[in-house]
């Protein structure tokens, strides 16, 4: 009898913790991010921009004080980001999951918000599944079908391109845009003329550049991880005669973010990149979230500050529209269907699959008053997550 004994003291103490906690009028959000490792700049990126949403917006919803207890994932690690998960649940007593710059953590923290049913905000993990692994899951940031599969279409209906050569890194994220571009591109009546997944870690680009230059494609498809890659892909494109604005280079908007232009230089010049946001977004929203940014932490926002952005503003409407409530069910519902004005541009979320809507942008890297920017040429308003879309289509 001693177990259950303790096990039901267990709970009771959980529970009484939770109504104290709300006694006091406070909500907690955990985030899980990865302040340390090789993506400690993504999560930069994000708490920058929670702490300035909640500077311009206060740290007070519906009568309750806002405390963030931040948790440091280290990197690619399911069971530490599963593990903090449920520590931040039965020891910290949050109410809210946030977070979550990476697709093998969001899934791992995916199962916790099932079983203890916490409503969770993914603002930037972008694999098409995430949500399905909880009912209590939304997400702010994109997916990777929804830009690939976007510009897929895009290269043959707008963009000239009938024949395409795809290049991505061989793991996960990668195959995940191999495959929506290809699905994109072929949908619209376009040909793959051939493919390759190249080593994730220090890859020769030479040789695979030179592989696909020798098919002579109109177009060439490229996914890779941002940082020192997309140097070093640019540095390889020069050396073998690649020239984008004769054979059009397209990708992921990472290969052409802020940090992968000031490495590739001119290199860069005429690459295509399906996008959405960039911090030259042209809209009064988007100056004034810039030039806030800018005065606040010395750089520009990109597109892990925006999935952090509209991560906070998500969680304070939906809380504004329960009164404060924090109930799982209660917070999920009264995100279904919600939209606003980003900084990005108009979006929404998905009801039927709790994912996000938005515009993709079609961009192209041009010299604009001397400087490497990412300049809109096209877009494409009001995208679902097509995977999920076509699940949804299947089960009717």
């Amino acid at each position: 009898m001693r177990k259950p004994i303790t096990l039901l003291l267990g709970l009771g103490a959980a529970v009484f913790a939770v109504c104290a906690a709300q006694a006091q009028g406070t909500i907690k959000i955990g985030l899980i991010l990865p302040y340390s490792g090789q993506f400690a700049d993504a999560a930069t990126q994000q708490d920058n921009a929670i702490k300035l949403f909640m500077k311009q917006n206060g740290d007070t919803v519906a009568g309750k004080k806002i405390e963030i207890i931040r948790k440091d994932v280290g990197g690619i690690n399911p069971p530490v980001a599963k593990r903090l998960a449920q520590e931040l649940v039965t020891r910290d007593q949050v109410d809210i999951l946030a977070g979550f710059v990476l697709t093998p953590n969001a899934l791992a923290a995916g199962d916790v918000s099932a079983e203890a049913k916490k409503f969770m905000v993914v603002m930037n993990a972008a694999t098409a599944i995430i949500t399905t692994k909880s009912p209590y899951m939304t997400r702010t940031s994109l997916t990777i079908p929804q830009l690939n599969e976007s510009l897929g279409r895009w290269a043959v209906t707008k963009g000239g391109v009938k024949k395409a050569y795809t290049m991505v890194s061989d793991y996960g994220p990668g195959h995940d845009a191999e495959q929506s571009f290809q699905t994109g591109f072929k949908a619209a009546g376009g040909e793959i003329v051939g493919s390759v997944r190249m080593a994730v870690a220090n890859p020769d680009f030479s040789a695979y550049v030179q592989k696909a230059k020798d098919l002579n494609p109109e177009g060439i498809f490229i996914f890779i991880p941002g940082g020192a890659q997309p140097g070093a892909l640019g540095k390889a494109m020069a050396e073998r005669g690649i020239d984008p604005k004769k054979i059009k280079v397209m990708g992921q908007l990472e290969i052409t973010d802020e940090h992968a232009l000031a490495s590739m230089g001119d290199a860069a010049l005429g690459i295509i990149t399906s996008g959405h946001y960039d911090y030259n977004h042209k809209s009064k929203l988007n100056e004034e979230f810039v030039k806030a940014y800018n005065a606040e932490f010395k750089r520009n926002p990109d597109f892990f500050s925006i999935g952090a952005w509209d991560g906070m503003h998500l969680i304070y409407a939906v809380l504004k529209k329960t009164g404060g409530k924090t109930d799982a069910q209660a917070l999920i519902d009264a995100a279904k269907g919600m939209k606003w004005e980003s900084p990005r541009g108009p979006i929404s979320i998905d009801p039927e699959t709790r994912d996000i809507i938005q515009t993709v942008y079609i961009r192209r890297v041009e010299k604009v008053g001397g400087k490497l920017v990412n300049v809109e040429i096209d877009q494409i308003p009001n995208v679902k997550d097509p995977v999920k879309a076509r699940m949804a289509a299947e089960k009717k």
